[in-house]
């Protein structure tokens, strides 16, 4: 497969997810928020509720795409010894409150699966008292890596509960067959810096988006635009959003449906002024100007015309309970053709109003799953599917998917 993703909306042709484990069941009422949940999950419904979404996702995709899970990649690399003494080795030293030092030769010596049980339930067979939390912020996949281009940004989580998953994900760039294409071009953010996928928006192969979030500190966005500029890309805006859980990361705010339209919450993108700052390059030094929106810079910096949607519709309660329950973090499979959880109903019917036609996942996928689906550039489709379970995670379509292969539009 061709790692390469050039913009948000391109037709999708291959993703990584996870499929909720037993690591969703181990979280405590009283660990969750310290875990990053909201609430506790069911694990049987949320695992149907995901295959069913990619259910929706194998339909859209093209012949010979594929829905790559992450723990399989994880199985892979892990079979090899080196990586795995890679990933032991920064274990034992970003964690070295667990005194996993003192095991460090078992787990040297742990079979694939036990090992992977490990450190995504945090249970360790013959312990002698060694456990961690569980990981069940891995069904998020979004945020531990973003593919820019034929670059990819591999992300620092910016909490403690998330920084084994990058630890993860830094592994599999370091050894899986898979990122061999793209090892040489990887974005890596290190010490105190952060930044998390969700923050990352690729508008075009020439510009891309930063949230400046809860969860990306200054350093990582100014990090990962030095890595941007010198691979390809002309500029990135740093979009200043609010600092709180409710938009921990951009795409809880802000995503892309079509060539030319996006999903916003009111609130924390339309109503804001200049917290919009664009990068770009001038010789070899870096260069800041203000925009005064993100609406403005994007016009400005592509030459295009762009329609934000309201998350939410117009009514302001509705606005706030959809942008909770990811009304805004739609996940495009081809310009157009968008995926969100369907108890967002004013803003599918804001895009209904804007030329959208309403499909559930069950229609589509009885309608595609037999035949090829071909993306029209005339068709716009907002798919829904039922995450009642999934949403108890405070995350939508776009935050449980991490493309990497898009065809270029």
């Amino acid at each position: 497969m061709d790692i390469n993703v050039s913009s948000e909306i391109g037709h999708l042709q291959g993703v990584i997810v996870h499929t909720p484990g037993h690591e969703v069941s181990l979280v405590n009422p009283e660990l969750k928020d310290e875990l990053l949940f909201d609430d506790i999950i069911f694990e049987d419904d949320a695992r149907g509720e995901h295959l069913d979404m990619l259910d929706v996702f194998k339909a859209a995709m093209p012949a010979g795409g594929q829905v790559i899970e992450i723990v399989d990649l994880f199985r892979e690399v892990f079979q090899q010894e080196d990586a795995r003494a890679y990933f032991i080795e920064q274990l034992v030293r970003e964690f070295p409150e667990e005194n996993l030092h003192v095991i460090e030769g078992e787990l040297l010596k742990l079979d694939v699966q036990d090992l992977l049980d490990f450190v995504t339930q945090g249970h360790l067979k013959n312990s002698k008292g060694f456990t961690l939390h569980p990981s069940p912020n891995l069904l998020f996949t979004r945020d531990l890596a973003a593919v820019v281009g034929n670059s990819i940004l591999v992300s620092r989580a910016a909490k403690k509960a998330r920084l084994r998953e990058s630890l993860m994900m830094e592994t599999l760039v370091q050894y899986h067959s898979m990122f061999e294409s793209v090892r040489e071009n990887a974005i890596r953010i290190t010490g105190q810096q952060s930044i998390e996928g969700g923050d990352v928006l690729v508008v075009s192969e020439k510009l891309v988006l930063i949230g400046m979030s809860e969860r990306t500190s200054f350093s990582g966005l100014i990090k990962a635009t030095e890595g941007l500029l010198s691979s390809g890309v002309e500029t990135v805006l740093a979009v200043d959003i609010p600092k709180q859980r409710s938009s921990m990361h951009l795409d809880t705010i802000f995503t892309f449906a079509s060539r030319n339209e996006c999903i916003a919450f009111p609130p924390a993108i339309m109503e804001q002024q200049d917290n919009v700052v664009a990068l770009f390059k001038d010789g070899d030094t870096i260069k800041t100007e203000t925009r005064s929106s993100l609406h403005h810079a994007l016009q400005e910096t592509t030459g295009q015309d762009f329609t934000f949607l309201k998350c939410g519709g117009e009514d302001r309660t509705n606005q706030f309970r959809e942008q909770w329950t990811d009304g805004a973090n739609v996940f495009a499979l081809a310009p157009g053709i968008i995926v969100g959880y369907e108890r967002n109903t004013n803003t599918f019917n804001t895009l209904v109003e804007h030329g959208y036609n309403l499909m559930t996942q069950f229609e589509f996928v009885e309608e595609f799953g037999n035949k090829e689906f071909i993306a029209n550039p005339d068709q716009k489709i907002a798919i829904s599917f039922q995450g009642h379970e999934l949403c108890r995670g405070r995350g939508g379509a776009r935050c449980m998917t991490m493309p990497i292969s898009r065809k270029t539009i």
